[in-house]
């Protein structure tokens, strides 16, 4: 499988992000193949990057490079990940969409700001990508994984593919408002996971999403939806681990 592994490159290790006044590490993991070849490649953008291929993370990690590899190794290795580290402490700001009166005023409007009009448009530049909508994604776990549906909501003619891992919709309740409002342009593929073993209100929470999603479909609107539940998964990067796979051979393949 090591013939397989992603190419692994770090963009910087403190990439400026103006909109925040902050600096990132972000890693861009390449088909084990892309120097060999001349072909463009879906992008897929994860939030967290310090919990997706770093074993040594002290909550676990995804993974996602040993998934990849074996993903590759049947022949899915079409697919281009971008890892954006979160900001430690000012990662609940920061993945935050809305005011809360506790957290105060979120800055994830501005962090999907950056995203959309600097971090895409340097990718898209700088690797061989589809920049489309139907080829752009966007994902993560836990308040990443609201951030990224926020995203997505909120951008309906940027990301064409949402992975959306146990959500924080707890601390954010008018993400179903939003939802509710969501008017995608083109089809949109939003794959959402929940542990059944999270927190007393985590999967009520999503099955809620879940319902609005699927009364959008019936709606007609163009919607390509997939809930996964797992019964004994808890809120832990072991869990998102085996999902990643699924879910982007889901969303990409």
């Amino acid at each position: 499988m090591t013939d397989f592994k992603p190419i692994i490159k770090v963009l910087e290790e403190a990439y400026e992000i103006p909109h925040l006044q902050a600096t990132r590490k972000i890693s861009a993991l390449l088909p084990y193949n892309y120097y060999e070849t001349d072909k463009h490649f879906p992008v897929l953008y994860l939030q967290d990057g310090q919990n997706l291929f770093n074993p040594m993370s002290p909550y676990g990690d995804w993974a996602i490079d040993q998934s990849l590899a074996k993903l590759a190794e049947q022949g899915l290795s079409d697919i281009i990940v971008i890892a954006i580290d979160h900001g430690e402490d000012e990662r609940i700001s920061e993945y935050l969409p809305y005011y809360h009166p506790r957290y105060g005023e979120g800055k994830g409007n501005f962090y999907i700001q950056f995203i959309i009009e600097k971090l895409i448009p340097y990718i898209n530049t700088n690797y061989r990508t589809l920049p489309d909508f139907q080829n752009t994604g966007i994902g993560g776990s836990s308040l990443g994984g609201l951030i990224s549906l926020h995203a997505g909501l909120s951008n309906p003619g940027v990301f064409g593919k949402m992975m959306i891992f146990s959500p924080s919709l707890w601390i954010a309740k008018t993400i179903f408002n939003q939802t509710e409002s969501f008017r995608p342009l083109q089809e949109s593929k939003i794959y959402l996971y929940s542990g059944g073993n999270e927190s007393a209100e985590h999967l009520p929470n999503a099955q809620k999403l879940e319902a609005i999603f699927r009364e959008k479909m019936v709606e007609n609107h163009a919607i390509d939806f997939y809930f996964s539940v797992n019964e004994i998964g808890k809120h832990a990067e072991i869990y998102w681990k085996h999902e990643f796979p699924k879910a982007v051979k889901w969303l990409y393949f």
